[in-house]
């Protein structure tokens, strides 16, 4: 019998009822709805819709039920058409008539969307344990490579020598900012829309902001309308999620290009690497393609949900149950890739050698400008001047750092001291303002970013 069976006769086509019914995916919400169960029937006990006796055999009713989940004996039968008539039928079976109560005031409305929040509260820590983890990988490894140099690109064209260690912190800020939406994100979720009923509110005295504390909300909904149709919060988690996505999906790219025999720069450990089928010396790195491919199914998650969210008319609609299994599924990528990533870049070795091989005297043209304009030339005229140099290399079939001091000074106010801009260690250093690439100020972004770690989740 479902919950709203007095209204019809006979039975929901079987065709009908499989499309309808949302159990296969809101049952991870089994313990979310126990909780919500139980500071319900609470205030409605203060209320004076319960007795102290029926309350007792409720709360008793709905623990018994928790552990059923916990210890995975709990039972679904056929006519569970979602968690919350199961666990409505289950405490009928376990308390009797006195079941029967605990659903009044309340409609599965608010209910669905309290289970919801609820189990998003719940997973925001452990999202950010996840990407904590990946950033710690990634400080390791910035610990031990600032002095190690390697091409900095741009439009993937080597652009100027960096510091290994730069680089990498350059993949820990976006993730950062990651942690930084996700803990915002928290003030949106911990909005508590129980007691909203189907849409217009509860006729019962209820104590929401009472409600609300005891489920770990911050505060209850302001309108009851808004509070059962709102999927704001949903919309903003798979953004977050999509954006984190997007910038494990940069990180990944750069590795799987850094591991090919063209670059060279870094060797995956086999432990985080695959073989081919057909080509036995192959070594593909299949973790970081599909973290890749990953990012482009979450971007997908969030654009379908939000064309579902464009058309609704207003309080719930059916379509609402399509929030769902986007956030499950999201969660679950996060939490499946964030772990191996950061795995990966613990194991993976870097060819230093490779990397500093890669840095060519034509990436050291901009201190060559800069040369110039320490000697007085206005920068544009350094740039050009640079600029000749460079084509004058070209030209000659030499690398930069091969021209005489004859050819020098035939391209610009340059003087014997010129060679000693093709230092591309001393090029780094100078680079020594906040978020540049030098040792030193590497060594003082390493020791932000660690401080960084100590705050968690609001609320947690």
């Amino acid at each position: 019998m479902t919950l709203w069976s007095g209204r019809f006769t006979g039975t929901p086509d079987p065709s009908a009822w499989a499309l309808n019914t949302s159990l296969q995916f809101d049952q991870r919400l089994a313990l979310q709805d126990v909780r919500g169960s139980a500071a319900w029937a609470g205030a409605l006990q203060i209320a004076g819709v319960l007795t102290h006796q029926e309350h007792e055999q409720i709360v008793d009713g709905l623990n018994a039920i928790a552990k059923e989940f916990t210890e995975n004996k709990f039972i679904f039968v056929e006519s569970d058409e979602d968690i919350h008539t199961a666990v409505e039928r289950r405490l009928g079976e376990l308390i009797g008539a006195a079941a029967g109560k605990l659903h009044t005031g309340r409609s599965r409305n608010d209910q669905v969307a309290t289970d919801f929040r609820l189990w998003m509260l719940d997973s925001l820590p452990l999202l950010e344990d996840a990407i904590e983890g990946l950033q710690s990988a990634l400080l390791d490894l910035s610990d031990a490579h600032q002095t190690t140099l390697m091409p900095g690109y741009t439009h993937l064209q080597r652009a100027q020598p960096v510091t290994f260690s730069h680089w990498l912190l350059s993949h820990f800020w976006p993730l950062q900012r990651d942690r930084e939406r996700l803990n915002d994100l928290r003030d949106r979720v911990a909005v508590c829309p129980l007691g909203s009923g189907a849409l217009a509110g509860t006729a019962f005295a209820i104590d929401r902001d009472g409600l609300a504390q005891t489920l770990g909300f911050d505060e209850a909904s302001q309108n009851s309308i808004d509070g059962v149709s709102d999927r704001d919060f949903v919309a903003e988690y798979l953004f977050c999620c999509s954006l984190c996505g997007v910038h494990l999906s940069k990180l990944s790219e750069n590795i799987v290009l850094f591991t090919t025999a063209e670059f060279g720069f870094i060797e995956l450990s086999d432990a985080y690497s695959t073989g081919s089928s057909l080509m036995p010396q192959k070594k593909n790195p299949d973790m970081f393609e599909l973290a890749r491919g990953k990012a482009g199914t979450m971007i997908g998650l969030l654009t379908g949900f939000m064309s579902t969210l464009k058309g609704l008319p207003s309080t719930y609609d059916k379509d609402l149950q399509e929030d769902k299994v986007p956030v499950f599924q999201a969660t679950d990528t996060l939490l499946a890739i964030l772990p191996v990533l950061a795995g990966a870049l613990q194991m993976m070795t870097i060819n230093k050698e490779r990397m500093f091989a890669a840095v060519d005297s034509t990436m050291l043209a901009t201190d060559l400008a800069d040369y110039l304009v320490r000697k007085g030339l206005p920068f544009r005229e350094a740039h050009a001047a640079a600029g000749k140099a460079v084509r004058a290399a070209l030209e000659k079939g030499l690398s930069l750092d091969q021209l005489s001091l004859n050819e020098w000074q035939a391209l610009g106010p340059f003087e014997s001291d010129v060679d000693k801009v093709f230092d591309a260690l001393e090029s780094v250093k100078r680079r020594n303002a906040i978020g540049g690439t030098s040792p030193q100020s590497v060594e003082k972004q390493i020791q932000i970013a660690k401080a960084t770690f100590t705050p968690k989740i609001k609320g947690e």
